[in-house]
């Protein structure tokens, strides 16, 4: 994958960088309640000011529909991102016009202002030339750095990007480089882990993972979709039972490109999702009753996962093994989660996770610092995933 860096600009001192960046962030009362993501934009804006530019930054917050709600402005983030980049933010009412293109001007060198909410203009999700242009008129040079953004087809994503130079930011580089090594051209043997609740919601990933991977271990609610599709006994779980022939057409398919498939060989069943809920093994194939929920997945099937992560060079993982939220039953994707990290951290895997459930899930076990990379994108990850072309990545190709 080829793409313009930072490292393909010159001579930045003195110019404008429209820089996008994702500052849709958890507030509360106005607050911010978790400054990741701003944490994540602070390389590349800390890089455009030691080269001497003027930093314009571009961001959505929620979902305002192209209309001023004042509940919706950008502007609480303004004293956490100072705080965090040690230096004076400025904030401009609006993202285009003759107030914007004022407060640009009348930054010195180094100097660091956010825009007003982009989605505060129609023109923003229309993707409308006219709306890009404007933006595009404040800036020398355009920089996304929101990966998380780049599955949208949006002014300040993909328009702006046709009509400056373009370059990926930092976090956009290092999320690129990672998911090229984890499906683009990995180091094999490949293994993913996918889990979750539904099968219908992740059609599209399991139908391109099965050509991409060598071994694909299926878990969560999905998994027993697949276990009902080849007649094995899964109580009153859920399941998507309507799904049966798709799962069973996707088995077809994954045998047919060389795709093993892990299903469990054993879970953890409970009658009932609480903490500490009395819980027993159960082999594949036992008769459960209709109170019998599978919950997570079993011993043998861990201890095999554990062998293909050891026997794997590369590991890419969206979804949980089971309802990791209410122990015990995180225990499956705990242990998992320990493994893959040692091997990432020894040098002998590339674990790359990603999607809003797994990030939690990785946290959840404390393993988030040592796998290789772990994607906050959400959409923009599945859409990969999926081998979807994400406009935001595809405007940055050379």
């Amino acid at each position: 994958m080829t793409f313009r860096t930072l490292d393909d600009a010159t001579s930045l001192g003195g110019k404008t960088a429209l820089v996008r960046v994702d500052f849709n962030v958890p507030m509360e009362d106005g607050r911010v309640t978790d400054d990741t993501r701003l944490r994540v934009a602070l390389p590349t804006i800390q890089r455009l000011r030691d080269a001497g530019a003027k930093v314009a930054l571009l961001a959505h917050f929620d979902r305002p529909k192209g209309k001023v709600v004042p509940s919706m402005s950008l502007e609480p983030v303004v004293d956490d991102l100072e705080r965090l980049l040690g230096a004076p933010v400025r904030f401009a009412s609006d993202c285009v016009g003759d107030e914007a293109r004022a407060a640009i001007a009348d930054l010195d060198a180094g100097g660091v202002i956010l825009l007003e909410n982009v989605r505060f203009h129609a023109g923003e999700e229309a993707n409308d030339p006219a709306f890009a242009r404007q933006l595009a008129d404040l800036g020398d040079l355009y920089v996304n750095d929101a990966f998380s953004a780049a599955h949208r087809a949006h002014a300040s994503t993909e328009g702006i990007a046709r009509l400056l130079p373009a370059y990926a930011g930092e976090s956009m580089r290092r999320e690129l480089d990672a998911l090229d090594a984890a499906l683009g051209n990995p180091k094999k043997p490949v293994i993913g882990i996918v889990g979750g609740a539904k099968v219908s919601t992740k059609l599209d990933l399991l139908k391109n993972l099965v050509g991409k991977l060598d071994r694909l271990a299926i878990g969560g609610g999905m998994a027993n979709t697949f276990l009902f599709a080849q007649g094995i006994d899964i109580g009153g779980s859920l399941a998507e039972r309507d799904m049966a022939d798709t799962a069973r057409e996707i088995l077809i398919e994954a045998e047919a490109r060389g795709c093993q498939i892990l299903l469990p060989v054993d879970f953890v069943v409970a009658t009932e999702v609480k903490p500490g809920a009395a819980s027993r093994p159960v082999i594949a194939g036992a008769a459960l009753s209709a109170d019998d929920k599978i919950l997570d997945a079993g011993p043998a099937t861990v201890a095999r996962l554990l062998d293909a992560l050891t026997a794997s060079k590369t590991l890419i993982w969206n979804g949980p093994l089971g309802v990791f939220e209410v122990p015990p039953f995180d225990a499956a994707t705990v242990t998992v989660a320990h493994h893959a990290a040692a091997l990432s951290k020894a040098g002998v895997l590339i674990a790359v996770g990603g999607g809003g459930d797994t990030v939690s899930a990785l946290n959840h076990a404390g393993v988030v610092d040592d796998m290789t990379f772990v994607s906050t994108a959400g959409g923009a990850f599945l859409e990969w995933m999926e081998g979807k072309p994400l406009p935001g990545v595809e405007a940055l190709r050379q």
